[in-house]
């Protein structure tokens, strides 16, 4: 492996870093880039947070004509991978909502229960040291807890 190879994996590690959703589109009237996604999906998998969500969308529905991606392969690659998916029309401005707004559902569910279960981790620990009671600092954000200095 090349420097610049090396390079290329640290800065891809980076981008991918802290990501907690990734859209992967392909163009159904091009075959190619439903392949290309094969490699993308790998790319997610070797870099970004194993909890990352990610939805298939394959754009240009409007151009039904010339589909060369069955939806039913796409639905079924979806499955078997387990990403949400669905068809999308930039130029309709067709199930484009849609599509952020169920990543962003899905993250804001996997946060959630991830906040639940640290909730409940807390709980579950006998308590030690200062219990700081949130109340007390809710109505004054700026405030910091007598406890924690910097």
């Amino acid at each position: 492996m090349g420097h610049g190879r090396t390079r290329a994996v640290a800065i891809t590690s980076a981008y991918y870093r802290g990501a907690v959703g990734a859209l992967l589109v392909y163009d159904i009237t091009k075959r190619q880039t439903f392949e290309n996604v094969q490699r993308w999906l790998r790319e997610l998998r070797d870099h970004a947070d194993s909890n990352i969500v990610i939805m298939l969308a394959g754009n240009k529905s409007d151009l039904n004509h010339l589909r060369s991606v069955a939806e039913h392969d796409a639905r079924l690659f979806a499955e078997k991978e387990g990403l949400s998916f669905l068809e999308t029309s930039a130029l309709e401005a067709h199930n484009v909502d849609t599509a952020f707004q169920t990543i962003l559902l899905d993250i804001y569910q996997i946060i959630s229960r991830k906040a639940l279960a640290a909730q409940e981790a807390a709980t579950t620990v006998p308590s030690q040291g200062t219990t700081i009671k949130v109340g007390e600092y809710s109505n004054n954000f700026n405030k910091k807890p007598a406890c924690c200095s910097n």
